[in-house]
């Protein structure tokens, strides 16, 4: 069983047209799980609904309390980009035992063209297949708590 912990972030974000806004809503994960006819077992979880610069220290320590909680030793978390780096690290010390992979998008899952649904499969690929740890997969990379930071200019992750 894949237990997956949905925070918010830019991949569970709607656009208020009316408003030329956006702000967090339901995350679409069952709805692309049941798509891509994923048949391993997993199980959604929301710790919160907030934009990843809006995070802050007592949402981390809820964060990691919810990971070293769950029963599964294979865990997935949605999050938002700006601060995923913050949040890998604070998990960092959890029990050997678990693969924990956080991931998210440069563009809300809703739009056409996103890299949500790629980054969504890569997770739950790398989630089965790494050692324990803590990383963060991204556009087809995986990356270890840490060592990755987020290239702002690029719009891309990379190690550092």
């Amino acid at each position: 069983m894949i237990r997956l912990f949905t925070t918010g972030g830019t991949i569970d974000k709607i656009y208020h047209d009316a408003n030329s806004e956006f702000s967090v809503g339901d995350s679409l994960l069952p709805e692309l799980l049941s798509e891509a006819n994923v048949s391993i077992p997993w199980q959604i979880t929301e710790l919160c609904r907030k934009d990843s610069l809006e995070l802050n220290d007592t949402d981390r320590a809820h964060i990691r309390a919810a990971v070293a909680a769950c029963a599964e030793q294979r865990v997935i978390i949605t999050h938002g980009t700006d601060t995923m780096p913050l949040t890998a690290a604070a998990l960092s010390d959890i029990s050997a035992d678990k693969v924990i992979v956080l991931f998210g998008a440069m563009q809300p899952a809703r739009m056409r063209r996103s890299d949500a649904v790629f980054n969504l499969g890569f997770a739950m690929a790398a989630v089965t297949l790494l050692t324990s740890g803590v990383y963060i997969t991204m556009n087809g990379e995986v990356f270890e708590a840490g060592r990755v930071r987020k290239n702002l200019k690029a719009g891309r992750f990379e190690r550092c």
